[in-house]
């Protein structure tokens, strides 16, 4: 984004145009160009402009506003899917709750991002053979393959939908950081939309009860699913409109809760040992472990991802830097428990998949621990660290991909 900037700095049209396709990430980097380009005319203008703390919230253009009308409207009616084409929940939902958010998401970008038809119409196909391919599995509910396919599928429509928020800055690692910087800022804002439109329901229906209606089945059937779609479809427009909305919340959020969630792994790691509890022959333990795991490795990238933006951070590279180390300690007990379980009982689908999940991690997290252990012997900046977590993403896509349409094949959809 900088060096765009620096070509585009005497071409007013283009740089609006930059301007507006990230304006969180145009920010950033005008400001820390500022004092580069001093002498440049459009300098000072940009720093006005750039500085302003405006209170109103913008509800975009027109086609935008309407865009989004469309979208939840969209999501809700697959939501609705199984009782408009009578099909089973237990069939519909695991395997279809990812086309549910990310098709409409994805179209918001491609279109605000101006993709190519040759690129709308890849990602198109991409999410049409996703949803053929799933729907024609075989319906066996204790089928391993099938339940690993249906966790893994809405992981690899997430990178489409990445594809799709980077656009034509594929190729460029800091634009994976800003997706990063997207997906916690959209969480934060569902959450607080959710406990508002939480609240809203709980005053209704506590107003519509003291008549003596009851409209709990309306809701249910109704408002509930249509409103929890629309949740992340708002929210995203919310944070591409306002950015100003969560930019200073996310690194608050962030701050706040590494150090927080550092003191309760220490403490969990303890209480598990003084509890007797292993994972080694505890099945279900071992399944919240590992969600642990992956719970506290998305903090830490995500916390990485607002940190690489701040100089004065080395408080926060420390925190950062002890919670991988305790993150890389719960990722060995996960690994040795799951390759105890396999030398004991064999190979399963299941096993593997967290085996091979549990390696992956593992070398991502020595990577990004490697790279805060230097920053903090200031041997790297901040963006290298971000840089690194960006460079190991598609190791995952990949694997996505082998888990949903490779292990159905490989174990005969056992």
């Amino acid at each position: 984004m900088e060096q765009e900037i620096l070509t585009l700095l005497n071409d007013p049209v283009s740089l609006e145009k930059l301007y507006r396709s990230n304006k969180s990430l145009f920010k950033e980097s005008f400001l820390k160009l500022s004092p580069k380009i001093e002498e440049c005319s459009a300098t000072e203008f940009w720093n006005a402009r750039l500085n302003y703390e405006s209170n109103a919230i913008s509800w975009g253009q027109k086609n935008e506003m309407l865009y989004i009308a469309i979208a939840c409207l969209v999501a809700g009616l697959v939501a609705k899917l199984p009782d408009i084409i009578s099909v089973s929940p237990d069939f519909f939902y695991p395997r279809n709750l990812g086309f549910i958010i990310f098709p409409v998401l994805t179209a918001y970008f491609a279109w605000k991002n101006q993709l190519s038809r040759q690129t709308v119409g890849f990602l198109a196909g991409i999410f049409s053979i996703c949803i053929i391919y799933i729907n024609l599995l075989p319906n066996n509910q204790e089928s391993d393959t099938l339940i690993l396919a249906c966790i893994h599928l809405p992981l690899l429509l997430w990178f489409l939908l990445g594809f799709s928020f980077i656009g034509t800055k594929s190729k460029r690692l800091q634009s994976r950081l800003e997706f990063f910087k997207f997906n916690g800022e959209g969480i934060v804002l569902c959450a607080v939309l959710g406990i508002a439109g939480a609240l809203l329901m709980g005053m209704t229906f506590g107003l519509f009860e003291l008549i003596g209606i009851n409209i709990e089945p309306v809701f249910e059937k109704y408002l509930v699913v249509f409103g929890l779609p629309a949740l992340p479809v708002v929210a995203t427009f919310l944070t591409q409109s306002n950015p100003q909305l969560v930019n200073k919340v996310t690194p608050i959020v962030a701050k706040l809760f590494s150090p927080a969630v550092l003191i309760m792994l220490v403490i969990y790691l303890l209480a598990i040992v003084y509890s007797g509890r292993d994972p080694y022959n505890d099945r279900e333990f071992l399944l919240i472990f590992n969600l642990l795991l992956i719970g506290v490795m998305a903090l830490i990238f995500f916390s990485i991802a607002e940190t690489s933006n701040n100089e004065k951070t080395s408080f926060n590279v420390w925190i950062l830097f002890l919670l991988s180390c305790v993150t890389i300690l719960v990722n060995g007990i996960a690994l040795s428990a799951i390759t105890f379980r396999i030398s004991e009982w064999g190979f399963t689908p299941n096993r593997l998949a967290v085996l091979a999940a549990n390696l992956l991690i593992l070398v991502h997290l020595v990577l990004v621990t490697y790279q805060l252990s230097k920053a903090l012997r200031q041997k790297v900046i901040l963006e290298d660290i971000g840089i690194t977590v960006a460079k190991y993403v598609p190791i995952y896509f990949i694997w996505a991909c082998i888990v949903v349409f490779v292990f159905p094949l490989v174990f005969g959809f056992m």
